[in-house]
């Protein structure tokens, strides 16, 4: 009986997949150069929606990520890991994401360059 409920725990550690941790922000933002203050719509630029451990991209390569980790870079910087899968690859993409103020944001794409992106209304 002993080894059954050794098995049975062991089993559920092993098929429990592993906590994300969540992004550093949250909610819509657009890409823009703008130094403005306040959101911008949104409609017709490329949007990246972050929320809990879910980033989704309408103008990359790849429509949706799922964070694997998040380690501070510094103070208001994070190293990013993200998973990804489009049904052919299972990868991953790294990038910096920068907090420039609360409604200004950068991700440095590793490669790809930077992104600058403010929050959506």
């Amino acid at each position: 009986m002993r080894k059954t409920a050794r098995w049975a725990l062991l089993t559920a550690v092993l098929v429990t997949p592993a906590l994300a941790d969540n992004y550093p922000v949250a909610s819509r933002w657009g890409q823009s150069a703008s130094a403005g203050k306040g959101p911008i719509e949104c409609h017709g630029r490329r949007v990246i929606t972050f929320n809990g451990n879910q980033r989704r991209d309408s103008g990359g390569g790849v429509p949706a990520y799922r964070n694997k980790s998040v380690t501070a870079d510094g103070r208001s910087r994070w190293r990013v890991v993200d998973e990804f899968s489009t049904g052919q690859i299972n990868a991953r993409a790294v990038f910096i994401l920068r907090q420039i103020d609360a409604g200004h944001i950068e991700l440095d794409l590793q490669p790809g360059g930077t992104i600058r992106l403010q929050r959506c209304k």
